[in-house]
């Protein structure tokens, strides 16, 4: 009796602990995904646009395939220039905001720079020469698929320079989350006279856990409906930082006087034992072109694009990116005006192709 009493009492000990870790590893993302080091039962909470309340749900770290190498250097970029805005606490503990603008890191080429975290020798000139891997045809036939595996990721409402401790940025409210900001791409491609469609699909909710198994599927519903779908893109936004009193970081730069949240383009490779992957340059000669000009169109817009040994649903055709647009404590307005000129510049990309 004494021993099960023991048992028992270890047993309590161990799962609280387990608990613990689970939430205070949420905090440690890269790339807008839960890294590697973080267990696979972290919880998260999802605000729901029909009720006030939070629903717990369970996080996830990777793909379909189960294959995927976390890339934990995804926010480790230099900074050209820091500010830190302290917090003025009003009702409850807040914590601050650190406005940073990314600049040069890694490989260095005309106006933007390459973060390489593969074995492979990049050179971005002869990459920039090739032809992208498809054509987008003069026509309004749907050859755009707008989506995003992470739908409920949100941004904060107001720029005050701090974030309140019970902050939680995750929401079905679309005009809160993510899903704005596609809009905002998916009306420039429009405007350009592109076919472009975009899926609302929640896939983290009401459970994160299968998000990219669920995106998949709906990737593959539309591949086979619309034939000509030839660009693929998963919009996101990052998180970095560990939170607290350490704050956490809002990747930012002005644009005819207003601030815009910057932005990461992520693009996959065929790694050893990483699965089918076949066409990863064909999709890194795409982000590469997007890269290039998106800075020439708008100076500072985008962080040092993020070439890593992972798949996140890349590999399902050869003009496939994910692009993170700002991170959790951007604001709405900022993120959604980065928006409309990766939009632009993504239309004009696809108009040369």
């Amino acid at each position: 009796m004494g021993n099960s009493k023991i048992l028992r009492g270890l047993t309590m000990f161990m799962a609280s602990c387990a608990a613990v870790i689970g939430m205070v590893s949420i905090v440690h993302r890269t790339g807008g995904y839960v890294s590697g080091e973080v267990a696979k039962t972290s919880q998260a909470k999802i605000v729901t646009a029909a009720e006030s309340s939070t629903t717990v749900q369970t996080a996830e770290k990777v793909s379909t395939s189960g294959q995927e190498k976390s890339t934990q250097k995804t926010s480790e970029t230099k900074q050209s220039k820091s500010n830190t805005t302290q917090p003025t606490t009003s009702n409850g503990k807040n914590y601050p905001v650190i406005e940073k603008q990314f600049g040069a890191d890694g490989i260095t080429y005309d106006n933007f720079s390459v973060k390489n975290y593969t074995d492979f020798n990049l050179n971005v000139a002869d990459e920039l020469k090739k032809n992208l891997g498809f054509k987008i045809d003069n026509s309004h036939k749907v050859q755009v698929l707008i989506f995003h595996t992470h739908t409920c990721e949100s941004y904060l409402t107001d720029d005050t320079g701090y974030y309140p401790a019970d902050y939680y940025p995750r929401s079905t409210e679309k005009d809160k989350n993510i899903t704005s900001v596609g809009d905002k791409i998916e009306a420039q491609l429009k405007n350009a006279g592109i076919g472009v469609i975009h899926d609302k699909t929640f896939h983290d909710y009401p459970s994160y856990n299968g998000s990219y198994e669920r995106s998949y599927n709906t990737i593959q519903k539309y591949m086979k409906k619309y034939k000509d779908i030839k660009v693929v893109l998963d919009i996101h936004r990052d998180a970095i930082g560990g939170g607290g009193e350490d704050g956490k970081v809002k990747p930012v730069f002005e644009y005819n006087g207003k601030k815009c949240a910057q932005v990461m383009i992520m693009t996959g490779y065929s790694y050893e034992g990483g699965g089918y992957f076949p066409f990863w340059e064909e999709n890194l000669c795409f982000a590469l072109k997007l890269q290039q000009t998106a800075e020439t169109m708008y100076p500072g817009l985008t962080r040092p694009l993020n070439f890593g040994e992972y798949t996140y649903n890349l590999n399902v055709c050869n003009g496939s990116l994910l692009i993170e647009f700002g991170t959790d404590v951007n604001t709405i307005d900022e993120a959604q005006r980065s928006g409309t000129m990766m939009g632009k510049a993504l239309a004009k990309v696809l108009q040369n192709s």
